[in-house]
């Protein structure tokens, strides 16, 4: 079987987390940091996937301090288990405002 090659365009600086969302939750919150490594997320948000998204996005751009629009969803639209971009922010920052915020 030959190996896929992937390549990349248009690339722009920045970080990538994976998330598990918990929704209908009493508050938003960076609730843990699972084995895997993914950072579990509790949102009040309920409702359809679009809404939850949208409240995920929200929240992470205050957990980051940055707008919205340099967050994006890139795998996991719909389900519990979102891989998020974050874009001019490198890991180490990333992960201090991670900590700052767990519950």
């Amino acid at each position: 079987m030959p190996t896929k090659k992937y390549t990349f365009h248009d690339g722009k600086g920045g970080a990538a987390l994976a998330v598990r969302v918990t929704p209908r939750s009493s508050t938003n919150q960076v609730a843990e940091i699972l084995n895997n490594g993914a950072v579990r997320v509790r949102l009040t948000a309920s409702g359809n996937d679009k809404e939850i998204n949208q409240a995920l996005i929200r929240f992470l751009g205050d957990v980051f301090q940055i707008p919205a629009s340099r967050i994006d969803i890139v795998a996991g639209m719909s389900g519990h288990d979102k891989l998020i971009s974050i874009l001019d922010m490198d890991v180490e920052s990333v992960h201090q405002r991670i900590l700052e915020h767990l519950k």
